[in-house]
């Protein structure tokens, strides 16, 4: 790890081990944390790791409100059993507090919103437990707007899905434009009173796939005041047989280009573990979205690499100022705002 990431503040806007701790028994969940992550990410230099709430389809409907609160649950105890490495940060200024103390910052966040339909009370319950950063769909179509796979149709939010723009920003939830179809990142745009984020999102002048962003949604987002976290998975960077990690830079130093050094951020999609775990062999190759979801960049299938992104930042020439930006001032700027 070099001088700059060690001393860097470095946050990811998305990582879904939780998935994983809530497979274990509960009695688990923090020595499998503390024995299988913290190790990772400390050797990543990570300081702050957003935790999306996922919901698998084997949940869905009738038990993705379970699932959610078992996966919060979950990273409360894993807090709580690993006090002296991590912190749960529910609030703004939680995360000064836990990097002050040398603690890796947690934060939850909701990927999709399966586990409340169009009962939108339900987001505040969930702010109440902590979360702080909700998307809206995944690949398909939910009741608050349709997903990026679903751009064919042509939508925009839903009705609920514009009071949910209202609620979370009067709630002080950050609005996550990540697998939002087209239409939708256009209508939340035009709603949005609030800095936006990406979470884990790529240029989509770079690689034409409909989860990655256009130069006007990147400008869009940037005009108020947010971040485009850019995703390190493989196929949406690049449709090159062999990945590597340049062709992540490519797309960081073009967002900075396009959005500005204060708008540019990082959101792993570490899922190489997930799978691994999670798919059976029977299922293989997993193809996803036209996309073979298990080729990786070489390095970056996991946190422990992080810095090898600082190392192609800095072989890029970009200033010191920005890459700091990049690794992770940009993303603590908004999650920590009292706005």
């Amino acid at each position: 790890m070099n001088d700059l990431h060690r001393e860097a503040l470095v946050a990811d806007a998305h990582n879904d081990l939780l998935m994983l701790v809530a497979r274990r028994p509960k009695a688990r969940w923090a020595q499998y944390f503390r024995e299988r992550w913290i190790p990772q990410l400390r050797e990543g230099g990570i300081d702050v790791q957003v935790l999306p709430v996922f919901i698998d389809d084997e949940f869905r409907p009738e038990g993705a409100l379970r699932e959610t609160l078992r996966m919060i649950e979950a990273a409360h105890r894993i807090a709580e059993g690993n006090a002296g490495e991590v912190a749960l940060c529910t609030a703004p200024g939680d995360i000064a507090a836990a990097t002050g103390a040398g603690k890796i910052a947690l934060v939850l966040a909701l990927e999709g919103c399966p586990q409340i339909d169009n009962d939108l009370e339900l987001l505040q319950t969930l702010q109440r437990l902590g979360v702080r950063m909700v998307s809206f769909t995944h690949f398909g179509r939910s009741a608050l707007g349709d997903g990026s796979g679903e751009d064919a149709a042509g939508s925009r939010l839903t009705h609920a899905g514009v009071e949910a723009v209202g609620l979370l920003e009067e709630l002080g939830v950050l609005i996550d434009v990540s697998h939002v179809g087209r239409g939708g990142v256009e209508h939340i745009l035009e709603l949005a009173t609030k800095p936006l984020v990406a979470s884990h999102s790529s240029a989509f002048a770079l690689r034409d796939h409909h989860r990655n962003l256009t130069d006007e949604q990147l400008r869009g987002i940037a005009a108020t005041g947010g971040v485009i976290c850019v995703n390190f998975f493989a196929g949406f960077l690049t449709a090159a047989e062999k990945p590597t990690v340049e062709h992540l830079a490519d797309h960081l130093e073009y967002v900075v280009n396009v959005a500005g050094a204060d708008h540019v951020g990082l959101g792993s999609d570490f899922v190489a573990e997930v799978f691994g775990e999670k798919v059976p062999s029977c299922d293989r190759p997993l193809v996803i979205q036209g996309l073979d979801v298990e080729v990786f960049v070489p390095g970056l299938e996991g946190p422990a690499g992080m810095p090898l992104v600082t190392d192609a930042l800095q072989r890029r020439g970009l200033s010191e100022a920005t890459i700091r930006k990049v690794l992770g001032q940009n993303l603590v700027r908004v999650l920590s705002s009292e706005a």
